[in-house]
């Protein structure tokens, strides 16, 4: 679990990184930061209006394939740029926007005729995967709107641009993760732990 300096210290930085595009700067990354969030970990950002709250953009690396502070940097100017269904975010924009950074737990896969027992709404993120195909929904996602498990899948599986019903197929992969959740108060403001809750 990441102290609340921790993620206020790794919001910042996506923060910083998204100003650095708007100012054409290279972002310098202070040693002491890449020390302390040196390890691996799939991550993503969620921008949020504010007051609203609505989906502003969302990016992420679902796999352990950056150090944090990079995947942080890599995913924010991915949720702020690069969300296809948003369009850019402005400069202007920011003091109206939240960071939301969830930190993942490495995929497991899981077993088609296990998946009840295996997938609880409210702790589990759900990765589809066909092919070339993948869809992601974080375990915040199915308790924001209600979900049960099977709506969780077959959103799952819509998010990958697939069939509904996509997750019985038996080329279809199901990978379940868990997530540790924090995000600003306010633009710029203190940072809190929002899922799980405890």
């Amino acid at each position: 679990m990441q102290s609340s300096k921790d993620m206020t210290d790794l919001i910042r930085l996506g923060r910083r990184a998204v100003i650095s595009v708007f100012s054409g700067e290279d972002l310098e990354v202070e040693d002491s930061l890449k020390e302390r969030f040196s390890q691996k970990r799939g991550v993503f950002v969620t921008l949020l209006t504010f007051p609203e709250r609505d989906l502003r953009g969302c990016v992420g690396i679902p796999y352990p394939l950056y150090p944090l502070w990079r995947g942080v940097i890599e995913a924010s100017i991915g949720a702020a740029f690069r969300d296809p269904r948003f369009d850019p975010v402005r400069r202007e924009d920011l003091d109206r926007i939240v960071w939301e950074v969830s930190l993942l737990t490495p995929p497991e896969e899981v077993p088609k005729d296990r998946i009840e027992e295996e997938v609880r709404i409210g702790r589990d993120g759900l990765l589809v995967e066909k092919g070339r195909s993948r869809g992601l929904l974080l375990p915040q996602v199915p308790v924001r709107y209600g979900w049960d498990l099977e709506e969780f899948l077959r959103n799952t599986c819509l998010k990958a641009g697939l069939g509904p019903d996509c997750w019985r197929g038996e080329d279809v992969k199901i990978y379940r993760f868990q997530t540790e959740v924090h995000e600003e108060v306010r633009p710029w403001g203190e940072v809190r732990k929002v899922f799980p809750k405890t």
